[in-house]
């Protein structure tokens, strides 16, 4: 159960330059390690691009503890909507509110985007996340396979 009193000590905000160490641990963190130079790459292309957006979660003024990425997808043959291309909440914050409100403040971005869905995807073998979206009110729509080919 989350205590809603502590979840006011934690605040969300826009990511920023200087928050890129502490995104590229969490990243670490999510199964994806990665150095703070590949992270400020693709930082400052997702600040660039408006249809993407990144924010924190933070505690004791301005320690990160997590973070969340979402892009806004346009596709032929569905309406477009808003994806949670990245969730993660330090291991040692997890189950405290952090994780519910930045996926609160990604809704509240693609609400402000007229965007009516927001979706996610997660690895199968994450059932502590696929509780945490069903808390959220998020359904399992479909299940698929994952393809990638390395371009040369």
């Amino acid at each position: 159960m989350i205590d809603r009193a502590n979840t006011q000590a934690i605040k969300t905000r826009p990511a920023e330059e200087r928050d890129i160490a502490p995104l590229a641990r969490l990243a670490g963190e999510l199964g994806y390690p990665s150095t703070a130079e590949q992270v400020r790459e693709r930082f400052a292309y997702s600040k660039a691009a408006p249809h993407q957006a990144t924010f924190v979660a933070v505690i004791d003024g301005d320690a990160v503890i997590g973070w969340i990425h979402l892009s806004e997808t346009h596709s032929l043959d569905t309406e477009p909507r808003a994806e949670i291309t990245g969730l993660v909440v330090d291991s040692n914050h997890r189950s405290g509110g952090a994780g519910r409100l930045l996926v609160e403040r990604g809704e509240e971005w693609a609400r402000r985007r007229g965007l009516a869905v927001i979706g996610v995807r997660s690895n199968v073998i994450r059932e502590r996340t696929r509780a945490f979206y069903e808390r959220l009110g998020y359904t399992v729509t479909k299940t698929q396979r994952v393809f990638r080919k390395a371009l040369e």
